[in-house]
């Protein structure tokens, strides 16, 4: 075998307790050179990349733990290398032990054994099933979908509404788990799914404290514990971080500025999709509300090449609300400060700078806006 190590991105202390030894012995039947196994994983502020020859259809791993964690065995069946998609792969837990993955064809079919955490994992996988095939269902559906029901907003909010009820029953099923699993890593990872891309601290963190104490006391929970820190500043009922970005003359503008309205905070980019989809409801909104003390305030992810599409797309879109960017793509500090990891996303702002709102979008937003107005 042959390992490879790269430093993480992010550094942690090194834990002061004995590493965890494993054993993960596969086989994946009819399999010989040039097929080969590879196994990634992290350890510490590691990450590690192991390689293993295929005889007989038989491979093994072997290695050192700083704890119990995630990984994923990738089989290359023709010896050409590991494809950016496509690949076979199987993602499971190491532990101390032997672990043993066995198929007929191809690993991702493959069936764990001798593994508590896959064991319990499997458990979780099982009742999410349900849900991932009326989901696969529903992109069937779209797919197949004519050019004229595309267009259409009726069967466009069928279809999200679907979605988004499905959403519900996933989330609904996972936080069942983590309370029935709470002394595992398996239900900190799914809580970490439960997240998303758009993580609710208010959401989240009660949640979290409901793991057992050997659980939030992994390196990986403490990690995010201070991800969920962070969280708490952009978090409903928190003040809003104040930034400065410059608008497309140059002229410096401040969140802080808009003291005294409620404002719309809201992250787009040009060649964002869902975002340009979205604009017409924000469009909307502010054209409804704009005399009633609300104005909005656009942060675009755009990048410094982009900056021609950022304007055309601020007025084809008809956004003649406050434009701001540094035009830093993900990398926009506006952006750092408020945690995004994908948009479109905003945050309603209160005239005292209080976030009291968030991710309205559609329909949401006009009706939280009445709400406040008053012009329901």
């Amino acid at each position: 075998m042959k390992k490879l190590f790269f430093l993480a991105t992010a550094a942690f202390p090194m834990m002061l307790m004995a590493q965890i030894n494993f054993s993960l012995k596969g086989n994946v039947d009819h399999l010989n050179a040039p097929a080969k196994a590879y196994l990634t994983y992290h350890t510490g502020t590691k990450t590690v990349i192991d390689t293993a020859d295929i005889n007989q259809g038989a491979f093994h791993f072997a290695g050192k733990l700083d704890e119990p964690t995630q990984a994923y065995i990738v089989i290359d069946h023709d010896g050409t290398g590991v494809k950016h998609s496509g690949n076979d792969m199987l993602p499971l837990y190491l532990e101390a032990g032997t672990i043993s993955v066995t198929s007929t064809d191809s690993v991702s079919k493959a069936i764990i054994a001798g593994s508590e955490l896959n064991r319990i994992n499997q458990l979780l996988i099982d009742q999410l099933k349900p849900i991932e095939a009326k989901q696969k269902a529903l992109y069937n559906q779209y797919a197949e979908a004519t050019p004229e029901q595309r267009q259409s907003k009726v069967f466009v909010s069928q279809i999200e509404s679907a979605f988004d009820a499905l959403d519900l029953e996933q989330k609904a099923i996972i936080k069942k788990f983590i309370k029935n699993h709470p002394q595992t890593i398996v239900s900190l990872d799914a809580l970490k799914t439960l997240g998303g891309y758009t993580p609710d601290y208010n959401e989240l963190e009660p949640i979290f404290e409901t793991l057992s104490p050997k659980v939030r006391n992994t390196e990986d929970a403490k990690a995010y514990a201070t991800m969920l820190a962070q969280l708490k500043t952009v978090a409903i009922g928190a003040i809003a971080p104040d930034f400065t970005e410059n608008d497309p003359e140059g002229h410096p503008v401040k969140l802080s500025d808009f003291r005294g309205k409620y404002v719309l905070l809201d992250f787009w980019a040009s060649w964002c999709g869902p975002c340009r989809r979205e604009n017409p409801n924000v469009v909307k909104a502010y054209n409804e509300f704009k005399g009633k003390n609300f104005t909005i305030l656009s942060v675009s992810l755009d990048n410094e090449n982009g900056r021609q599409d950022w304007l055309d797309a601020i007025k084809k879109d008809g956004l003649t609300w406050t434009q701001v960017s540094d035009l830093q793509y993900w990398n926009n500090a506006a952006a750092q400060l408020y945690h995004i990891r994908s948009i479109p996303q905003n945050f309603l702002i209160d005239p005292n700078g209080k976030i009291i709102a968030k991710d309205l979008r559609g329909d949401a937003l006009t009706n939280k806006l009445s709400e406040i107005f008053g012009t329901k």
